[in-house]
């Protein structure tokens, strides 16, 4: 498991990572062992926007399709291309599949309701 740097999670279990003003946007490993083995990912286009906790992709696994929802309001600027035909890399390592790249409207005010990786854990437990 590649886990970025300084991730933040979701409650709704995806997870973002920032770097230079780009935000990446993937589904937690806790998630992924919850859903079973991952066998679709719809995505959305680029250029689309997204206002915070809309939903924004859908995945569907052996037990059940899921909406996945933007943890930050903002354009898409890239999506993960090679998820579209190997939905299963999820399953192998969900740090590195990430979902999508996005440029945040406004980022430290979106990632204020965000939780560190290891709260995101504890809370679940």
């Amino acid at each position: 498991m590649t886990m970025p740097e300084g991730i933040l999670c979701s409650r709704t279990h995806e997870w973002v990572a920032e770097l230079d003003d780009i935000v990446t946007i993937g589904l937690t490993d806790w998630a992924v062992k919850q859903m079973g083995d991952i066998v679709f990912v719809e995505l959305p286009e680029v250029g689309l926007n997204f206002s915070k906790d809309e939903a924004f992709a859908t995945i569907e696994s052996v037990k059940a399709a899921s909406e996945l929802y933007i943890p930050v309001s903002g354009e898409i600027v890239e999506i993960n291309e090679e998820l579209i035909n190997s939905p299963e890399l999820i399953n192998e390592d969900s740090f590195e599949a990430w979902l999508v790249k996005v440029k945040p409207y406004d980022f430290q005010y979106d990632s204020q309701s965000l939780l560190d990786y290891n709260d995101y854990i504890d809370e679940l437990s």
